[in-house]
């Protein structure tokens, strides 16, 4: 099933006690658009930390340059998800394939892409004997948080 593109950009909150404040301009100036008085649903979850993404990115690049386990980057992500269980099922002839799930922003919540980045990085310790610490010892604090 294709996943059908919101028709807003997500738009995000900041808790002041009880009140729920637009972050940004931009959020705030969408909030307007509804009247006064309206009762609006809204899904409430944390948004993603990009930085933790770009980590990720970068702890692959690290590890395709140390040790040459894949051609690219990208193909390195596809193994790992597939090795990490972060995967869908297809039919194909008849035959149940697993193929790499997403991990955008949209597929995966924060608290969930927190667990594939813990099974990320220690499925790479396990099968490539590569840390961050080993190859990006510059920002020691992204990676604590990661394991």
């Amino acid at each position: 099933m294709i996943k059908k593109a919101p028709e807003h950009p997500p738009f995000y909150l900041i808790r002041d006690g009880d009140r729920l404040i637009g972050e940004m301009e931009m959020d705030r100036e969408m909030i307007r658009e509804f009247p006064i008085g309206q009762r609006i649903q809204a899904d409430l979850r944390t948004g993603r930390v990009p930085s933790r993404l770009r980590f990720y990115f970068k702890f692959l690049r690290e590890v395709v340059k140390a040790t040459e386990c894949a051609p690219h980057p990208k193909a390195l992500h596809q193994m790992v998800k597939l090795r990490t269980g972060y995967t869908d099922d297809v039919i194909i002839s008849g035959f149940i394939v697993k193929v790499p799930s997403s991990i955008s922003f949209e597929s995966m919540d924060e608290p969930t892409f927190e667990g594939f980045l813990k099974n990320a990085v220690r499925f790479i310790a396990e099968e490539f004997g590569v840390t961050p610490e080993d190859v990006m010892p510059e920002r020691p604090e992204q990676h604590r948080r990661a394991s």
